[in-house]
């Protein structure tokens, strides 16, 4: 391995290092044999011909945001940890791109655009923590999804080092590029199961001037349902369109009161951005769409000072709901936008059919709910109603039409419903193309696909 690892101080091997990399922000954990630290092309390479060669298992492995067990080592083997490797970011202000390594910050390459006028839309909310390699591994999104898209939108080249050793590049430096099969879009979001991205050229945007923001009150968790799609289908379309439940608002209360009303079933939160005097005239519309079907009422906010105040309680509902019961289980089951007021009932019935704390919030403009369950891992009993729960959510969105992720990822999290959303052939070929790719089985193995008889199991015993 000295060969391969130049410095020996990226090798853990220490019991207490390898349990730092057992687990990640879902459940479960499961202890790497050893774990890596490359900051190189030629480092993945070598390791990578090694595990080929000896068939070891390889769990490539950003910052251990994933909601869905993306990088837990389940086989063993070694865990490939980027998290290092940021050295690489640079921005080309006259192609539009950036060029970045695998460790940089989400959040630093938006911040670094910033400074040349431009974006970088995709918006996690791990972006201040989550690097850019764990977001195209995923095929992250975040609230600006609703008008600017996912990962894969700005993706335009890749470096990667296939289960074999081999440097490919896909796609390159220009926006327009139709040669041959789409293997950039094909990597993002394959979850490392296909090849590890050592380095990635994105799309960059020019930044909108202005941004506007409303809060909207409502009685009726369904009204808000359809004041999202009344407002999409008059031809707005926000920035970000974001929901919290009344148990979600009640929760931001208790832990920190913001004067927030906790007698609404539901609350949108609105931004629009692009030049003042449209987005002045295009909020008018959204406040009166809104009150025509049932708002109690709707706060504009006039600066950003004030912006700021009104997204506050949206950044406070994870760590809020945590209060409640330590357990989270975070799902981002996803219907059409049109079908938003009816998954919103189907939730209400599966919230009071197993007894659970359920709440809802999320990306409700493009679908994207996030119905998050507060538990406490320690009652079997709750966990085993949970898990029934889970099920019934994801049949839930398939049923309406929609996905079982939006942007959270398959993992080991989601694996057991793949067929159901897939079918059996559709999944076949999934197969078929990791078998390509990956003959050996090496990387990132047993995530995506159920192994026989595998179900989700969120309970000890």
């Amino acid at each position: 391995m000295e060969a391969i690892i130049v410095n020996k101080k990226r090798i853990l091997q220490r019991r207490e290092d390898l349990f730092s990399y057992s687990f990640d922000a879902s459940f479960g954990t499961h202890l790497p044999e050893l774990v890596l630290q490359p900051i190189s092309t030629d480092e993945v390479v070598g390791v990578v011909k090694l595990a080929n060669l000896y068939k070891i298992p390889l769990y490539p492995r950003g910052r251990g945001t994933s909601l869905s067990g993306g990088p837990l080592p389940v086989n063993g083997g070694i865990v490939l940890d980027f998290s290092l490797w940021k050295d690489k970011l640079i921005i080309d202000p006259d192609d539009s791109i950036a060029v970045v390594s695998p460790g940089v910050l989400t959040a630093d390459i938006n911040a670094k655009a910033n400074e040349f006028g431009f974006m970088y839309p995709p918006d996690p909310s791990s972006a201040h923590v989550s690097t850019i390699g764990g977001n195209l591994a995923e095929n992250s999104g975040g609230p600006r999804g609703l008008k600017y898209g996912v990962t894969k939108d700005y993706v335009i080249g890749l470096e990667v080092v296939t289960p074999e050793g081999e440097i490919i590049r896909t796609g390159g430096r220009t926006i327009k590029n139709v040669t041959g099969y789409d293997l950039t879009k094909l990597i993002v979001g394959s979850e490392g199961t296909l090849g590890i991205i050592t380095e990635a050229i994105l799309k960059l945007i020019p930044k909108p001037i202005a941004t506007k923001t409303a809060l909207v009150l409502f009685d009726d968790l369904v009204d808000s349902g359809h004041a999202i799609s009344r407002i999409l289908s008059s031809g707005i379309l926000p920035s970000k369109m974001e929901i919290m439940d009344q148990a979600c608002i009640i929760a931001v209360e208790e832990y920190k009161p913001l004067g927030l009303p906790t007698d609404v079933e539901a609350i949108l939160l609105i931004e629009l951005d692009g030049h003042p005097y449209s987005i002045e005239e295009e909020m008018k519309k959204v406040k009166s769409t809104c009150l025509a079907v049932g708002a109690r009422e709707v706060i504009v906010a006039e600066n950003d000072e004030e912006a700021n105040e009104l997204w506050k309680a949206r950044k406070l509902v994870s760590p809020a709901i945590v209060k409640i019961k330590p357990t989270k289980i975070s799902e981002d089951a996803t219907v059409p936008r049109s079908k938003i007021p009816d998954m919103f009932k189907k939730l209400k019935e599966i919230k009071e059919t197993h007894d659970i704390n359920l709440v809802v919030f999320g990306h409700a403009g493009d679908g994207n709910l996030h119905p998050n369950i507060i538990a406490d891992q320690r009652d079997t009993e709750e966990m085993k109603r949970v898990e029934l729960a889970v099920e019934e959510i994801f049949k839930a969105a398939i049923e309406l039409g929609g996905t079982l992720s939006g942007e959270h990822g398959i993992g080991i999290m989601k694996s057991p419903f793949m067929e159901m959303e897939l079918g059996t052939k559709g999944l076949e070929m999934m197969k078929r193309i990791k078998m390509a790719w990956d003959p050996n089985n090496i990387l990132n193995p047993g995530k995506v696909f159920p192994e026989p008889g595998q179900r989700l199991v969120l309970h000890n015993g």
